[in-house]
This record gives structure tokens, sequence and C-alpha cells, in this order.
């Protein structure tokens, strides 16, 4: 099932993916952009569709998105953390590592 993911920032750099169904908002994926860095703080999905991939389609723009602005990741979002030590190579060129809590 893909859905359609819009990210959305305020001036300051705040903001998330969001990821659409039909026009219905069912997760998003909260972030921030400081200067070369993309801090990664939450990720959700209805808990109904869980499961589906969703989390999996959000985290594939964000790393998209980081690649195409030349963006470091800080996945502090559990989720985020997780798929990058499990998935290191996928990750590497966007791991910002010194920036690990």
């Amino acid at each position: 099932m893909m859905a359609e993911i819009k990210l959305e920032l305020n001036q300051k750099g705040h903001g998330a993916f969001n990821l659409f169904e039909s026009g219905t908002k069912i997760g998003e994926m909260v972030i921030s952009i400081s200067g070369s860095n993309l801090t990664v703080y939450h990720t959700e999905v209805d808990p109904e569709l869980e499961g589906k991939g969703y989390a999996k389609q959000l985290l594939d723009a964000m790393a998209a998105y980081a690649r195409e602005h030349d963006l470091k990741v800080i996945p502090l979002c559990p989720y985020v953390n997780v798929q990058f030590k499990r998935h290191p190579n996928d990750y590497t060129d966007i791991w910002n590592k010194e920036e690990v809590l």
C-alpha cells in the first residue's frame, strides 16, 4: 500500500513528513532541520494500521530527502534509531553518528 507523504515545515525548520491515505492523515514522522542536520524525534502511524509498512515509507521518504539535500540524520526517534542500527549499510551515508545520545 502506497500512501501519499508530504513534508510540511515551518519557517524554523520544524515539522513532519505527514502520511495520508485517501486524503486522511494516518501517520507522521516529526523532524527538524538545522544547518546540515535533520533530527528525527518521533514516528507514529495510526494503531489500526501498524504493521503495514507505513513507517518504512516514512523512513524511506525522510532518507531520500536527507540525501537529496545533503543532510545528516540524527535518529532520536526509537524506530529510526533501530532501523539505522539494524541496516547500517542502508543509512551510513546519512547517519550522523557524532550526535547519538
